[in-house]
């Protein structure tokens, strides 16, 4: 378990549960709040499993999910790259998040998602030597990237991921958590770049995401720097800058339109 800086009684509670017999080993490690990224990074470098299951704090497993990870785990066979497994997260047991495919489980890449429906926030289990080989940038000074950037560097690779249809992981999504904090962008602009980079070279074809990609990026640079800059951060024109901006931040004004009339 990696303590990214927590300011709780994490410490506490771990050193009362290690002290205690356990039916397994528990390995705690504490660092400075450096952001999630670098608690993975961290925590690659120091398991010891074949397997790596990112778990936030805020989050719990259901009782079954150790058991379904084992099963699906075997069903792996030589017919692709194995960057791993992935079951659902949910709201609750019965709630998926983000999209559910009808069939049993599908093989495809992260980069294939869409394709297959399978986006939203999923419970991905990597084999811990393909983490080991695709680590997370480090920006000093910066405390949030995107973990899209690793993993869709891992299925430009060539690697699968067997996504099954069963909710094992269940969200709390906190109030201050990373998800509902849109400020992060400004404050880490440097790792959104390298996420906007990463979306363009995914994604070559997809307009939807590279005109989010760009747009979001611009959106988090624009009061700082000017729009030649930012287009030459992205190895693109000022004109192509200017239209995904327009079109994305559209689009954003009429869902929020949307939203509001079928919500009031």
């Amino acid at each position: 378990m990696v303590d990214d800086g927590s300011t709780d009684n994490t410490s506490e509670y771990f050193s009362e549960l290690l002290s205690k017999t356990k039916p397994f080993p528990i390995r705690y490690i504490k660092q400075e709040n450096g952001g999630k990224h670098r608690a993975i990074n961290c925590g690659v470098k120091n398991a010891n499993g074949e397997l790596f299951f990112i778990v936030d704090s805020d989050d719990t497993l259901l009782p079954n999910a150790i058991e379904k990870i084992n099963q699906w785990i075997t069903t792996l066979d030589n017919s692709h790259k194995w960057a791993g497994i992935s079951g659902l997260k949910g709201f609750s047991e019965q709630k998926n998040v983000g999209q559910r495919s009808s069939k049993t489980f599908i093989d495809a890449k992260n980069t294939e998602r869409q394709k297959y429906h399978l986006e939203g926030d999923k419970a991905e289990v990597y084999f811990t030597d393909i983490l080991s080989q695709h680590p997370f940038p480090e920006v000093p000074g910066e405390t949030f990237i995107s973990e899209e950037i690793v993993w869709n560097a891992i299925a430009r690779d060539g690697y699968y991921i067997r996504w099954f249809n069963e909710i094992i992981y269940i969200c709390s999504y906190l109030e201050n958590g990373l998800t509902k904090d849109s400020s992060k962008d400004e404050r880490n602009p440097q790792g959104r770049l390298l996420w906007a980079k990463g979306q363009l070279e995914s994604f070559p074809k997809d307009l939807r995401k590279r005109y989010s990609a760009i747009a979001i990026y611009y959106n988090a640079v624009r009061k700082k720097k000017r729009l030649n800059d930012i287009a030459n951060d992205l190895g693109l024109s000022s004109f192509n800058i200017f239209i995904a901006k327009n079109i994305y931040n559209s689009y954003l004004l009429l869902y929020r339109l949307v939203s509001k009339i079928f919500h009031s």
